[in-house]
């Protein structure tokens, strides 16, 4: 029996969290699991946070992850990575985009990007992997791809077959985009 596997997808307004959650979703529901998901949107059609909680397992009763619950984050962007570190498990796993989206009150000069935002989520996550998805993704043929690149590296993570999330991959994402998504998804797969 395969206990619920808690992940926490955040990122900025604008980064594909919404569409990568929805594949993950369509990958976990094809593969025969229980899914739950909640989606925080707040303010992010102005570049604010976005937060998804998907639970995923053999059956699942509620989709909200508690503080300290999560067994993976992937992190669109590496100060949402800090910021929701709290809702890491001990021994969970930190998937972060090396890439920072400065919010309004640093572009107004009424904050500070934190310079070492990283260093504070390595030293508290034991098993954290930073990506440039962006570059990966530019690579590819668009740098709004970025969020499939993760999502490759997620899937390579999960117990769910790679020709699953390819399928679902073909079902969420328009056709005009869907060659240089799988080639960022393949990309991610393979780190």
């Amino acid at each position: 029996m395969l206990k619920p596997i808690n992940i926490l997808l955040v990122g900025v307004g604008g980064q594909g969290t919404i569409l990568a959650t929805r594949v993950l979703a369509k990958a976990a529901q094809d593969a025969g699991y229980d899914i739950k998901v909640s989606e925080i949107k707040g303010m992010a059609q102005r570049g604010g946070s976005v937060v998804t909680q998907v639970r995923l397992g053999e059956k699942v009763y509620s989709p909200i992850i508690s503080q300290g619950g999560a067994d993976v984050i992937l992190a669109f962007e590496k100060m949402e990575a800090l910021r929701w570190l709290s809702y890491l498990k001990p021994d969970g796993h930190m998937i972060v985009n090396d890439q920072a989206i400065p919010p309004v009150p640093v572009l107004t000069g009424a904050a500070v990007y934190p310079t070492d935002c990283l260093a504070r989520v390595k030293q508290a996550a034991t098993h954290t992997i930073v990506v440039d998805a962006l570059n990966i993704a530019i690579g590819c043929g668009n740098p709004r791809a970025a969020n499939v690149v993760l999502i490759g590296l997620l899937a390579r993570r999960l117990p769910i077959a790679k020709d699953t999330w390819l399928q679902a991959l073909r079902a969420r994402v328009p056709e005009k985009f869907l060659d240089v998504n799988l080639k960022a998804f393949e990309k991610g797969y393979a780190l």
